[in-house]
């Protein structure tokens, strides 16, 4: 259960710190299940050597209770010679090796216990890390759109706020156009008459100057006959 705990630890941090430093909750989370999957190798890790440990332990007592049926074969060996002290020295030697035996029996009974107990805690971070994944997605979702959210109301506020500046600059900016279309066109308007002005006073001259002609040569003609 230690490493559940550490678990259930680690994803507190992670989101008191958020809480407390307004970190952005993507990042938690994220950061969230890479530390968890850290600590489910460590986990994994940590299973693969018990049982490592297991299955040597277990060979161990195998050998130690093999070693004492051995000398028990050796102890009756040399008690059928009529070795008695022989065969006495073997059953000390059977005896050593049942104690072996035993204790190794022992600790492997301690060592499946072991073996159980992280296997459980294994399949139950797995279990966690998948959960977390899937509500990451959608807890990341929902910050994103809160964020969202709040971005646009900060921006509506922000246009409510100074909404009046705005208009009046936009305002005054349309007063600017118009003053200079205005001027335009008056320009225009002035240039037109100008043109029209020189185009009357070119007619003017030019009618003068043919009244000038025609007296001319009215008075020509008056002068001959006589």
């Amino acid at each position: 259960m230690g490493f559940l705990d550490r678990i259930t630890r680690v994803v507190r941090s992670n989101v008191n710190s958020w809480a407390a430093a307004s970190e952005d909750p993507e990042k938690v989370l994220l950061s969230a299940v890479i530390e968890m999957q850290d600590n489910l190798i460590q986990l994994r890790q940590a299973v693969a050597s018990a049982i490592a440990t297991q299955k040597r332990t277990e060979r161990q007592a195998a050998n130690a209770t093999e070693a004492s049926e051995e000398w028990y074969r050796r102890s009756k060996l040399a008690l059928g010679q009529g070795n008695e002290t022989l065969a006495r020295e073997a059953l000390v030697k059977r005896k050593s090796y049942q104690d072996t035996a035993i204790l190794l029996n022992t600790q492997i009974q301690q060592q499946n216990s072991v073996v159980v107990t992280l296997k459980k805690d294994m399949r139950a971070i797995e279990l966690k890390i998948a959960e977390i994944k899937t509500k990451k997605d959608m807890y990341i979702a929902r910050a994103r759109s809160a964020q969202a959210s709040l971005r646009l109301q900060q921006l509506v506020g922000e246009l409510e706020s100074g909404s009046t500046s705005v208009f009046e600059r936009v305002e005054d900016k349309i007063i600017q156009l118009e003053a200079q279309k205005e001027v335009s066109y008056i320009t225009h308007e002035d240039n037109l008459e100008k043109k029209f002005l020189a185009l009357e006073l070119s007619n003017n001259d030019i009618d003068t100057e043919l009244k000038a002609i025609k007296a001319q040569i009215s008075k020509s003609t008056i002068t001959e006959s006589d």
